[in-house]
């Protein structure tokens, strides 16, 4: 009896503590009459004023067309969740991340501006991709799982890859990396986006097609040197004739990129080829194709010009043949100057004769013979002043010859 007291009076306490006790919690302090009237405890959605904006989750879309109780179940309001995920099944079973607002809205499921969601993923969506149809990359059972093989282009396309044969990417030993060579905005497969800046491709090199140079299926084993594929343009060129003349086969050394090989320039440091030597042709100095003993010296080419020369007759005279004593590459072989006069004979360009003289006649007056000279064609009007100066040397005479054999220097003792 006492235990059937006891019970009843626990029930009692608890029915006591239920009408008593807010049923949105203890710590609710709206109105009641926000929501309710004397009408009942149920909402009264003639007199309901909450503004819902004022929380952390504004009612907009299709949440403000449901009942409360499928987001307040146990009507205690601060247990409501917030996060959409909280409330709606995922269907696409995690493979979309926990935030439905990147592609989902309160207004609608559906998604419209997928374009413009997948622009700032890791893969978006340019080209031929743009056009797509989603489940040609996100393959699943129930077509709502986005689960991605891989966003490497080899990911999706390595059939392709394999089944290429013009040219075999297998065989070639290409990258699988497809954009090295495809543009990634591309709606084809065209090439046009390889890189191939380690042998550019410009000017004469500019061909329309790979296979021009690519000769065997392997496109790993193409050989960047000129000769390796102009070896038959060598061979075959006559002017100059490069085989017979021996000719490097670095085409590069005279030729750029330019079609049809000119302009060609040769680095001719090894002999300058400045003023007189600055010759249209080639073949002025190369004369019968050869190129690799030509002499350098210049009386190997020049002997006609040395031995027709008559003022002074070069010949005659027996002048030295290392025209580079007298003459530089002027054209027509002026100015020149004897610039051994000093050392081997008499010194004119130094001491008292330096800038007494303007030409070669004035001392050599008979320019068929450079071995005469005549020191009596300056110092005729000094003979006086010369016969008495020496008058007490022994063998004195006025003429050039013994002037010279006493002065060799043109000085005075």
């Amino acid at each position: 009896m006492r235990i059937l007291s006891l019970l009843i009076f626990s029930l009692i306490l608890v029915f006591i503590k239920r009408v008593t006790d807010p049923p949105h919690g203890p710590d609710f302090k709206i109105s009641c009459s926000k929501c309710h009237s004397a009408k009942g405890w149920q909402l009264d959605k003639e007199i309901y004023s909450f503004d819902h904006n004022t929380t952390k989750m504004p009612l907009v879309g299709q949440h403000t067309e449901i009942n409360c109780r499928q987001c307040h179940p146990t009507l205690i309001f601060k247990e409501a969740k917030t996060e959409c995920n909280e409330c709606h099944k995922d269907v696409h079973q995690t493979t979309a991340g926990p935030d439905c607002s990147r592609c989902h809205s309160p207004a609608s499921w559906l998604v419209n501006n997928i374009n413009e969601i997948h622009q700032v993923s890791r893969f978006p969506l340019l080209g031929a991709h743009r056009t797509a149809d989603c489940y040609q990359c996100h393959k699943s059972e129930s077509l709502v799982r986005f689960d991605v093989t891989g966003i490497e282009c080899i990911d999706c396309h390595r059939e392709n890859y394999m089944a290429t044969t013009n040219p075999n990417h297998i065989q070639s030993g290409f990258s699988e990396d497809c954009a090295f060579c495809h543009f990634i905005n591309s709606f084809q497969w065209a090439t046009e986006g390889f890189n191939h800046n380690f042998f550019p491709l410009v000017q004469a090199h500019a061909t329309p097609k790979c296979s021009d140079c690519h000769k065997t299926a392997n496109y790993a084993d193409a050989n960047p040197a000129c000769y390796s594929c102009h070896q038959q343009d060598y061979q075959a060129t006559t002017d100059p004739n490069h085989s017979a003349s021996n000719f490097p086969t670095t085409c590069e050394n005279c030729h750029t990129l330019n079609p049809g090989w000119k302009p060609a320039s040769f680095d001719h440091s090894i002999f300058p080829l400045t003023l007189g030597h600055a010759v249209p042709s080639c073949t002025d100095c190369h004369t019968g194709g050869n190129y690799t003993s030509t002499p350098t010296d210049c009386y190997a080419c020049h002997q006609q010009d040395y031995n027709t020369t008559t003022n002074p007759g070069h010949q005659a005279l027996g002048f030295s043949v290392t025209c580079t004593e007298c003459h530089t590459t002027n054209p027509d072989w002026k100015p020149a100057a004897y610039r051994q006069h000093d050392s081997q004979s008499f010194p004119i360009y130094s001491g008292k004769h330096l800038g007494t003289w303007d030409a070669c006649t004035d001392c050599h007056v008979n320019p068929s013979n450079y071995s005469e000279f005549s020191c009596i064609g300056c110092h005729e009007h000094n003979k006086t002043d010369m016969d008495n100066k020496h008058s007490e040397e022994n063998g004195y005479s006025y003429n050039s010859s013994e002037c010279y054999r006493c002065h060799p220097n043109g000085n005075a003792d």
